[in-house]
């Protein structure tokens, strides 16, 4: 996915979306003359994301407006930090105040989530993966907050990775049809993707042993002795990606188990966004 194409893209449906035919309140109460300046500022503690897109909101605006940017991505702020500062006309920056926000707020709770989850790893070498749980039209931006957080990008979409899960297998007929056919799909288009497969038990994964052909297998929702289980059955042949009923408090267990890879959907779809304020001063 082109960046550029696709910010361009979801900025203007986004101000569409806002301001329709006009921001009337703004309109009708302040003058079209009046210049002012606004401070985005952090109410609670967390890490900062978003930051890099909202100039190029702003200049698709108006051009003429002023930022000073005092932190960026990744950094960890506190309540009463100011990210940035916007000089310029009145009404431009009323017009964005809330889609600013909108965007500020839950990219940078998607990466204070993400940067809990990554530090409660630290010491293991097992990797943070986000999902294709996402509000729709807003994946690139929450998958950024991720990257941003210290998590790690799975797949963007159903085009650019091979992941065959419950349903596949069973309108496949079964994790062998589901194997063979998905390598004879590749080869025939020739295309180069990697594989990943699901397995709910032991014996799915001696039958995906079997057959061959992956780069990597979930474990969907195993339990953690059964997961250490499962990574002496596959001894270092497959990467391996614990799924499912893994939180915060129990995720040390199965990252000691020795999986490459630990999957939580949360990261992007049950998030509490990062408090913050633009406030106008004069």
């Amino acid at each position: 996915m082109n960046r550029d194409l696709y910010l361009d893209h979801f900025i203007n449906l986004a101000l569409e979306e806002d301001i329709g035919d006009g921001d009337h309140t703004s309109l009708a109460c302040v003058p079209p003359e009046q210049k002012g300046t606004a401070r985005l500022i952090a109410k609670q503690e967390g890490v900062l994301a978003g930051v890099d897109i909202t100039s190029r909101i702003f200049e698709k605006v108006d051009k003429q407006l002023k930022l000073t940017y005092y932190l960026e991505d990744g950094t960890y702020v506190y309540k009463g930090n100011t990210v940035f500062e916007i000089s310029g006309k009145a009404l431009s920056i009323l017009k964005l105040e809330r889609l600013i926000l909108n965007i500020m707020q839950r990219m940078s709770g998607i990466a204070t989530q993400t940067f809990e989850y990554v530090s409660a790893l630290k010491g293991y070498n097992t990797e943070i993966l986000d999902t294709r749980k996402t509000t729709p039209g807003m994946r690139y931006l929450e998958k950024e907050a991720v990257s941003i957080g210290g998590g790690v990008n799975h797949r963007m979409g159903l085009y650019d990775m091979i992941l065959i899960k419950d349903n596949h297998i069973k309108f496949a007929g079964g994790i062998t049809n589901a194997l063979k056919s998905t390598q004879k799909y590749l080869q025939n288009n020739n295309i180069n993707l990697k594989v990943e497969i699901e397995a709910h038990t032991l014996e799915d994964i001696e039958t995906i042993l079997e057959i061959g052909g992956v780069d990597i297998i979930l474990l969907d929702n195993f339990s953690v002795n059964k997961t250490k289980k499962a990574v002496e059955l596959v001894n270092g042949t497959y990467k391996l990606e614990s799924s499912g009923t893994i939180t915060i408090s129990n995720i040390k267990e199965y990252a000691a188990c020795g999986v490459d890879f630990i999957s939580i959907g949360a990261l992007t779809h049950q998030i509490k966004s990062l408090d913050m304020s633009l406030k106008a001063i004069l």
